[in-house]
């Protein structure tokens, strides 16, 4: 099978993050084990989803391993003009939910690994296929877990998020977090007697507009990015029960995008403090008012230096003479700071086509994806093939 045969059948999985990928990891693993490659499932604690990771060629040395994430994003509300769970070919673009992110680089990795399997490689491939990697890169970390254990690791990442094939070297880390406003409920003719939590909670929402103010003006800067510095984001707020009734709760969700000179615990440090000013003068009406922010996921930022022989190396394979950094998360950051690995991110398609109605990647994209795959086989399978990692 070819990359666009297999990414048809990878479409047609349904893979939304709320949904089971059991079907596409049951796929993928008899289309290996048909070429004799062994795979190694690390499923969730409901056994609903796996991780899965297949070595071909020698385990007893560092390879390079293809990162991929199997689940998408939902496609309800969205207006398709093409089933999104059933690849449509139409004028040079393979249209499905997933097809640019990140279907597409699966895709050409299971057809590069069919290819390795008649191969004989001096250094390994290794598939690392992830679930839950679009509500925060959740899955990956227990299979993490399992390499970081191997006593062998990988010389170098690359991670297939579609970049337009370009090779990117970083991106920003992400802090996940929820401001709790605890105030005191009250008849709405006497709110002054009460401590209306929604209004805690603008009060927080201000001090975080605040925050990014002095981000923007003071903060570390990184301008390879499009917003060269560190951003603040509210996307959530939640409280109240009727008009007539002074809120006493109020949850509001927050996220930090921080390039890599900013250090996402102080800013959530400082903005503890801020909350603690807020509930104390609540506190002079309610003595049981308080503001709580929990962090509720994170992952790190990735910032290889574009010198380095990692980046070096997959520019190489792909023909590239730049490099660039993306604004969305990947896994690449958690690869790269708990198992010490070199890791770049480049795959087929845009971003721009991703989350979206009638997301596709183009037939281009996909076969400049096997060509920089199979540059890549070329070099594992030359005894000094690595030697520049």
């Amino acid at each position: 099978m070819d990359s666009i045969e297999i990414l048809e059948r990878l479409i047609a999985f349904p893979t939304v993050s709320h949904e089971s990928n059991l079907t596409l990891i049951d796929f993928v693993q008899e289309l290996l084990s048909q070429r004799g490659i062994a795979c190694e499932l690390v499923h969730d604690r409901d056994k609903r989803k796996a991780n899965l990771f297949a070595t071909i060629g020698p385990a007893d040395r560092p390879g390079v391993m293809l990162s991929g994430h199997t689940d998408v994003v939902p496609v309800d509300g969205q207006k398709w003009t093409v089933p999104p769970f059933e690849m449509t070919n139409r004028e040079g673009r393979l249209y499905g939910r997933g097809a640019a992110d990140m279907k597409g680089f699966i895709a050409g990795a299971l057809a590069a690994a069919l290819r390795a399997a008649e191969m004989t490689l001096h250094a390994p491939l290794h598939l690392a296929l992830s679930y839950d990697e679009e509500i925060g890169c959740i899955g990956v970390r227990s299979l993490i877990d399992i390499l970081e254990l191997s006593p062998v690791r990988p010389h170098l990442c690359i991670v297939g998020e579609p970049t337009g094939m370009e090779v990117a070297t970083g991106h920003k880390g992400k802090t996940a977090a929820r401001c709790t406003c605890i105030g005191r409920e009250g008849h709405s003719a006497q709110a002054p007697l009460a401590v209306n939590a929604i209004h805690m909670g603008c009060d927080f929402v201000g001090e975080l507009r605040a925050e990014q103010e002095r981000l923007a003006v003071h903060g570390a800067r990184d301008d390879d990015y499009d917003i060269p510095y560190t951003t603040v984001h509210v996307g959530k707020m939640n409280g109240g029960v009727a008009l007539n009734i002074v809120p006493n709760l109020c949850t509001l969700d927050f996220e930090i995008r921080n390039v890599a000179a900013d250090d996402p615990h102080a800013i959530i440090d400082r903005l503890r403090v801020a909350a603690g000013k807020i509930a104390d003068n609540a506190r002079e009406v309610a003595p049981e008012a308080a503001i709580e922010v929990d962090v509720t996921n994170a992952y790190p930022g990735l910032d290889v230096p574009s010198t380095s022989n990692a980046v070096t190396f997959v520019k190489s394979l792909t023909g590239a003479n730049s490099t660039i950094r993306v604004a969305f998360g990947t896994e690449g950051g958690l690869f790269n700071q708990r198992l010490a690995i070199p890791v770049v991110i480049c795959g087929p398609g845009f971003m721009a086509q991703g989350h979206k109605p009638d997301e596709f990647v183009s037939i281009d994209q996909l076969r400049r994806c096997d060509r920089m795959l199979d540059a890549l086989l070329d070099r594992l399978s030359n005894e000094s093939g690595l030697t520049s990692l």
